[in-house]
């Protein structure tokens, strides 16, 4: 038996015959892939010593799911939903080996068979939900017939992998260990020739009390836990379908349901995500044969908040660590920080006890350069001021050995200046972490002038190792994060003097879907943070006299945020809710009368507009400068470092969906009316200019 497909094989095997799927790197359907499917099927059919199809993978996963770059693409026959359609109306029997993950159409093409066997360590899911759609090729109305109607939500609106010992009814036979899968499918295959086909259809589901109980209790749950996304609701009138409708009206429920979430801006957004994060990692102009530095040791200066958890992520991934201070009351105190926060995670269930000990058996602590002479890595996260970085970096120079890559966590300072203070500026890079770093996913990999390629490929590598997700970017004050972060603070300042209350401002940013407001991060943070930068950047700013005036004097009065249970807002001890405090907009209205500005009643656009669409200018300009490789990493950066909607898709991704001319003229609109103030902060980025002129998106510079 042979067929005329790349990526589908088929063979016999006495009765059997066994449909293998061979599209590296993760069996993706695509329409290759879903075309030698019917063709083996086809094939098997027609030979009439065949009994049974058994459809497994040459891979180690059995398939990903979808090809979704080409959702969009012409001439798509056969669709998903036909293929598996014709699996499940098979006449022999049709086993699922499923030696290996099988996520949403791969999942999905597992339900479609009559039967169905894989491992007890092996994870399935259907992960959709996370690209703003939900299954469309059956997996609503085919998984709640085989589990109860609460797991079957659980797994379809979370989207999250489900180990297939919790789905046994799902699974004819789980078996121990994957070596095992191939004799076990052939023991399966011969009872099924027995029992004959067995398709999930065929499986009768009835709404009574109880599960409409569950369906209406879960869209409360889901209606408060996913504001801002479309699908998770969608979801769950998909299952709620497979309960009140016969199988092949569900069919065409959750297609037409798949439909209405596909044309959503929360699924463009999401899917620009999803291929945004992948191309992040891809770095224009490394060469393929360019090899990389093992890192087997590392070293971190700074036993502090950001010190420790850069550490935590090393030992989470078996990296062995040393500490350098150069007090031994500030290593003890690292040290036992870090023991508390693996206690934590143990008490929470997320670690054993034997765990935390490992990872603390991982880490060691020293009071001397001279104890890092041996490390691959060094990571400096001491305090951010120019000549305590390059005093350590001189100190670094001496006594890393030839080879070692040195590395700066600072946030705003110049790495080419940094860099200066040493031998091997080749060797010197920027690794910003985002606070908490063992928590935060995202890690700014800053390519200063010298930096070698060699070193840039090694902490793209090293980035992936430690389960972050790594952007290249260049250097400039703050990099691309800070940078912008920056705009869209002084912004939410600027409106406070003319009027806006800081709740009203924090509350309008919520409602676009950040976690948090402005002002409720900047206590957070700490309000010194930004105090000392301003410090340190008084001839950036000096030409503007109102410059967050009203936030260097809470500083300079000691309400610098949470820390001190008072920053913008008030905090009762122990607690992390903000309580509004009158007296700050006294201060504020203080200052306005000073410098002369009219406080006004401010509207929720007004205050979107002007915090979020500087900030966008301010990446066009980031890209104009080349600072950062493509519009998407912006976005990814601005998701993953300060918790921008995913379901808007990111500030660059969501210019393009408002539109970049409407975001022009709003920007050109604020330049002319807020005087002198707007003509210095809302001139237009030449690169903005260009794309609206040549009718262009950000997306088009990806």
């Amino acid at each position: 038996m042979q067929i005329q497909s790349p990526c589908v094989s088929i063979e016999q095997s006495n009765q059997l015959a066994i449909i293998k799927l061979a599209n590296a790197p993760v069996n993706a359907l695509s329409k290759a892939m879903r075309v030698g499917i019917l063709d083996a099927l086809e094939q098997a059919n027609n030979e009439p010593s065949v009994e049974a199809v058994l459809i497994t993978s040459e891979l180690s996963l059995f398939s990903a799911g979808a090809d979704i770059s080409e959702f969009s693409g012409p001439n798509l026959e056969p669709m998903l939903p036909q293929v598996l359609n014709k699996i499940e109306s098979n006449s022999k029997p049709v086993i699922a080996v499923v030696n290996g993950n099988a996520f949403g159409g791969g999942l999905e093409l597992v339900l479609a068979c009559h039967y169905r066997v894989s491992f007890k360590g092996n994870k399935v899911g259907l992960p959709e939900v996370h690209l703003g759609i939900l299954p469309g090729a059956g997996g609503t109305q085919r998984l709640p017939r085989l589990i109860d109607a609460k797991s079957a939500l659980d797994m379809i609106v979370t989207g999250a992998p489900t180990p297939v010992v919790k789905l046994e009814g799902v699974f004819d036979e789980i078996v121990d260990k994957a070596s095992q899968l191939n004799e076990a499918g052939v023991a399966l295959a011969k009872r099924a020739i027995s029992s004959g086909p067995k398709p999930v259809s065929a499986v009768a589901l009835e709404a009574n009390e109880n599960t409409l109980a569950v369906f209406e209790a879960y869209s409360e749950q889901v209606s408060a836990k996913s504001k801002g996304f479309f699908a998770p609701l969608k979801c769950v009138e998909a299952v709620r379908a497979a309960y009140e409708l016969p199988f092949e009206e569900g069919l065409r429920k959750e297609a037409e349901l798949f439909m209405e979430c596909m044309k959503t801006p929360q699924a463009r957004a999401q899917q620009h995500f999803f291929f945004a994060e992948r191309a992040a990692s891809h770095v224009a102009g490394l060469s393929k044969d360019l090899g990389t530095r093992d890192i087997k040791k590392v070293g971190i200066i700074g036993a502090g908040t950001m010190g420790g958890g850069i550490a935590m992520n090393f030992a989470n991934a078996g990296i062995p660590v040393t500490m350098l201070e150069l007090k031994q009351e500030a290593l003890d105190k690292g040290l036992a920080l870090i023991r508390r926060n693996y206690e934590n995670s143990a008490k929470k269930g997320k670690l054993t006890q034997e765990q935390v000990e490992q990872r603390m058996a991982l880490l060691q602590g020293a009071t001397d350069y001279s104890a890092l002479g041996d490390v691959d890595l060094v990571i400096e996260a001491v305090f951010e001021k120019m000549s305590v970085k390059k005093e350590v970096f001189s100190a670094l120079d001496k006594a890393c050995k030839p080879g070692a890559i040195l590395a700066t966590n600072t946030s705003t300072l110049d790495i080419d200046e940094i860099a200066k203070a040493t031998s091997r500026p080749e060797d010197v890079i920027g690794l910003h972490f985002f606070s908490p770093a063992n928590v935060m996913k995202l890690l700014e990999i800053v390519r200063a002038d010298k930096t070698s390629d060699e070193v840039i490929k090694t902490s793209m590598k090293l980035a992936k190792t430690i389960r972050k997700v790594g952007v290249l970017v260049g250097v400039c004050f703050g990099f691309v994060g800070n940078r912008m972060i920056e705009v869209y603070g002084r912004e939410a300042n600027r409106l406070m003097l003319e009027g806006a209350t800081p709740e009203q401002i924090d509350r309008v940013i919520m409602g676009l879907g950040m976690p948090m407001g402005p002002f409720t991060m900047g206590d957070m943070a700490g309000l010194d943070i930004g105090y000392f930068v301003r410090q340190s950047r008084k001839s950036f700013i000096e030409h503007d006299p109102s410059y967050c005036i009203v936030a260097d004097e809470l500083v300079e009065a000691g309400r610098v945020g949470l820390k001190a249970g008072k920053g913008v807002y008030l905090y009762e001890q122990g607690s992390r809710k903000p309580i509004p405090d009158p007296a700050v907009m006294e201060i504020a209205q203080r200052k306005a009368k000073e410098l002369g500005i009219t406080q006004r009643e401010i509207s929720d656009q007004e205050i979107l507009e002007r915090c979020i669409y500087p900030l966008i200018n301010e990446g066009a300009n980031i890209l104009q400068e080349g600072i950062a490789q493509r519009a998407s990493d912006i976005d990814v950066i601005y998701v993953y470092g300060y918790g921008f909607p995913v379901f808007k898709g990111g500030p660059m991704q969501y210019a393009d969906e408002t539109g970049l001319a409407h975001v022009l003229a709003r920007l050109e609109h604020y330049q002319t009316t807020l005087g002198e103030y707007g003509q210095h902060w809302f001139s237009p980025s030449p690169m903005l200019k260009n794309l609206v002129a040549e009718g262009k998106s950000f997306s088009s510079l990806n």
